[in-house]
């Protein structure tokens, strides 16, 4: 039993204070929790902090077709969804499960979903940080026994509190290491269901380079290397924030051809299938995230400075 004031409990004790704060936050009604949110990025806006140079900086990047206007209205719009993100996450991670689901209004190629799941063959459900992934795993869970696979962070307070607010009925968390890769690979043989966030930076060593919005984008070499040695179905899959606080729409996209493999092509493809799902809803993504600060050797960080980068991978 760990004494009061070893790290293991103050890391239970202040995960336990900030579910207690979302938990009061999390009592709102959406379109109080949505506006809270818009305040939020347009502070962020104002203020130009991290979040909203970093989302500057990628949309620059990666839509280089949009004039300054457009990219600065891209940039409005996508702050102040990322604060939605961030306020309706309290909800979702302190109400009970079916109190959340009664959220979504709509489900789109639902039809795709069901079909993979009778299929019996495993299904990989690849989530991009797109819209609200959370409520996306709670709707996973409420049809079918789901492995959730997810990166230690660096807090250890922060795990603490994910595994709690995770703990839904038929979800399961596994660490991205060797010991659950092996039960993944072992769940999918067996005709199990895994959710993966595919656009999520791995560590060197645990993937290569390939083209995400024609820019070298370090991508995760696992899901393409689960789907070599299983016969499982790969579905894309995000939940978009409707307008005016009015709930969410789950929409599952087919995946590219080519994803299996341990070469450069099918982390290409991967990258093609986030790609394809994000120009969908392109405000609710998360641009604030540094997806391309591990570039090839050789290479500066391009949040490091201002203007074209070289794009070829």
């Amino acid at each position: 039993m760990s004494s009061p004031d070893s790290p293991r409990s103050r890391d239970r004790a202040l995960a336990a204070a900030l579910h207690a704060l979302m938990s009061l936050i999390g009592r709102l009604p959406l379109r109080w929790l949505h506006a809270m949110g818009a305040a939020l990025g347009a502070l962020a806006l104002r203020f130009d902090n991290r979040e909203a140079r970093v989302t500057r900086r990628n949309l620059e990047l990666c839509l280089p077709e949009l004039d300054a206007a457009a990219r600065r209205l891209l940039l409005a719009d996508a702050l102040r969804e990322a604060g939605r993100t961030l306020t309706e996450t309290c909800r979702l991670w302190t109400r009970p499960q079916p109190e959340n689901l009664r959220l979504i209004r709509a489900v789109e190629n639902e039809a795709l979903f069901r079909a993979a799941l009778g299929s019996g063959r495993g299904l990989i459900v690849a989530a991009p940080h797109l819209g609200n992934w959370e409520l996306l795993n709670q709707y996973l869970a409420a049809h079918t026994p789901i492995s959730i696979v997810y990166r230690p962070p660096r807090q250890r307070f922060t795990e603490v509190l994910l595994k709690r607010v995770r703990q839904h009925p038929g979800i399961r968390q596994v660490r991205a290491e060797a010991a659950g890769v092996r039960q993944l690979f072992r769940d999918l043989k067996a005709g199990g269901v895994l959710g993966i966030l595919p656009d999520q930076q791995p560590k060197q060593g645990e993937g290569e380079h390939a083209p995400f919005f024609g820019l070298p984008a370090l991508t995760m070499s696992l899901l393409p290397r689960l789907l070599e040695r299983t016969e499982a179905v790969v579905l894309f899959a995000y939940a978009e924030r409707l307008p005016k606080a009015a709930g969410f729409r789950i929409v599952f996209q087919p995946a590219p051809i080519g994803m299996a493999g341990s070469g450069r092509e099918a982390l290409a493809a991967l990258n093609c299938g986030v790609e394809a799902s994000v120009r969908r809803v392109l405000p609710q993504y998360q641009w604030g995230y540094k997806r391309f600060s591990m570039q090839p050797h050789g290479r500066r960080s391009v949040y490091d400075h201002a203007g074209p980068v070289e794009r070829d991978v």
